[in-house]
Formats: C-alpha cells, sequence, structure tokens
C-alpha cells in the first residue's frame, strides 16, 4: 500500500488547523462551512477535507449530520489531574452527574475479584453496574465491587443518587482514604456501546482503581469505561523547583471517576494517577 506523500500530509494538516480554528471561534452546535466551500477556501481536494473532518469527528470535536451538514460537537467533560506532593488531588469532572443503576447483585467475589478487594474468593460481594450521565446525556458505564460485610445494609438507592463515599462514611462509618488508580484508552463492546449511545467499538477511557479506608482494608474495587469522545483528562503539573504550592482539595460535590478530593476531615482519598492521555495545562 502506498504512502501519503509529505505534501499530502501537509495539507492535511493545514486543514486540520484550520478546522480547529473555527471550532475556537464557534459555540456547541453551530455550523461550520460546507465541504465545498472549505475545499475552495483551502484549496484542497474533498478527499484530503474529508480525511481532516473525519479525524475531528472521531475524536469528538465536530458532528457530522447526514443531509445538514457538520457541526460544532458539545464540550467535553473535563477532569483534572492536579500534582501536590507525591500523589494526586483529584477535583470533581465538570457537569451535573447523575446515575441509573443497571444492576445490583449479591454474589461471590470469584478469583480475580477477590485478589483485587484481598478477600476470599467465596467471600461475598456487592457488584453493581451503573450508567453515569451528564445533564441526562450517557458518559460512562460502572461497575463497582464492595465487600458486602463492610457495607452489609448498602441500598441500591444509595448508589443511584449521592456520593457513594458519603453515604459508605454518612451510613455505614467506613472512612476511604486512599486509591490506586490506573487510565487507559479502549473501545466499547457492542452492548456498552447502545448504552453509551454511541457507534460500537468506539473509543474510550478505561479507569481501575483500587480502594482503602483508614482502617488499611480494601474497600472497593472498579473499573469504569468513559466515552473517549465526550471526556478528556487534563493534568497541572507544578515542575520541580519552581517552588509551586501544592494543589489543595477540589470543589464539595460533583462527580469523581477518578477519586474526590483529598480531604482528611470527610475521609475522602488521595489517588495516585496514571494515564496515558495527559494534556499539560498552559
Amino acid at each position: 500500500m502506498a504512502r501519503p506523500s509529505p505534501g499530502a500530509a501537509l495539507k492535511r494538516e493545514r486543514v486540520r488547523e484550520h478546522l480547529l480554528e473555527l471550532i475556537e471561534e464557534r459555540r456547541p452546535g453551530d455550523a461550520i462551512p460546507s465541504e465545498r466551500s472549505l475545499c475552495a477556501r483551502l484549496e484542497v481536494s474533498r478527499p484530503t477535507l474529508r480525511a481532516a473532518v473525519d479525524e475531528l469527528v472521531a475524536t469528538g470535536q465536530l458532528v457530522r449530520e447526514h443531509g445538514r451538514g457538520m457541526f460544532i460537537a458539545p464540550g467535553k467533560i473535563t477532569q483534572e489531574l492536579v500534582s501536590g506532593g507525591d500523589s494526586f488531588a483529584v477535583p470533581p469532572a465538570s457537569g451535573a452527574w447523575t446515575s441509573r443503576v443497571l444492576e445490583f447483585t449479591d454474589q461471590a467475589a470469584g478469583a480475580r475479584v477477590g485478589r483485587k478487594l484481598r478477600m476470599s474468593p467465596a467471600g461475598r460481594i456487592f457488584y453493581v453496574a451503573r450508567l453515569r450521565l451528564v445533564e441526562s446525556i450517557p458518559m460512562a458505564v460502572e461497575y463497582l465491587h464492595l465487600p458486602a460485610d463492610l457495607a452489609p445494609e448498602l441500598d441500591p438507592r444509595e448508589l443511584a443518587a449521592g456520593d457513594l463515599y458519603d453515604h459508605l462514611r454518612e451510613r455505614h462509618g467506613v472512612r476511604v482514604r486512599e486509591a490506586i488508580q490506573s487510565i487507559e484508552p479502549t473501545v466499547v463492546s457492542e452492548a456498552e456501546a447502545a448504552l453509551l449511545d454511541v457507534p460500537a467499538f468506539s473509543p474510550a477511557l478505561l479507569f481501575e482503581r483500587v480502594t482503602t479506608d483508614t482502617e488499611g482494608r480494601t474497600v472497593e474495587y472498579c473499573h469504569s469505561l468513559y466515552r473517549g469522545d465526550r471526556y478528556r483528562i487534563v493534568s497541572r503539573l507544578a515542575l520541580t523547583g519552581t517552588g509551586a504550592p501544592g494543589a489543595g482539595a477540589g470543589a464539595a460535590g460533583g462527580h469523581h471517576p477518578g477519586m474526590p478530593p483529598a480531604d482528611s476531615s470527610s475521609g475522602r482519598p488521595v489517588v495516585s494517577a496514571t494515564t496515558g492521555d495527559i494534556q499539560p495545562a498552559d
């Protein structure tokens, strides 16, 4: 298969930069000029233009509507990771988050989850699948595994409203403290795509987290899939020797796909995070 020429690659990049300028100048939902108009203005062929447009559609920055044209996509939900000492304090992600519980069962942990939770494979856990939404738009599918003996009276209604860690602390006496979390790229399955209202095998971010409480017990194993077209991770990094002050806790409330902000008075945890998609702040 022939490789594209350097000239073709440069043309595509020039088109991409022009489209990004249009995106920054306009608001979500605004139309951008037609393909014919853009090709004439930029002096490129339609295949070159469409290649750049396809890339921006795939990354969730443009929306193509059949018979209508191309439009600026809704803004992405942003989760910020802020350096502070040897760990990350994670402020809430933007937007008003709600949950819909898809499944709530009491079952044996099994070998893999048992290892994650440091318990016997025969031990009982609560398995919870829930859909996370922002302004009623599906954003993530979350799978929770919680040792049943730590919160034997846990109710599905607690998982549909409010913050899980607040419920664990206030109703069950479990104060979470620390978590280890990883973030990596993946794709959604056909079933998950239907829940998230995206095409099958669309790009997504996979969060995996193991949480411990103030007594050192493992209280949660969670893995979540977040829409790659609507969600991004941004980190604010303090360079060594700059004397930048450590990051404080985030605002109260909100949704924490990573972890809640560090707050010793409320028992909220600090997360050590790694990610393949970190964008340094200006």
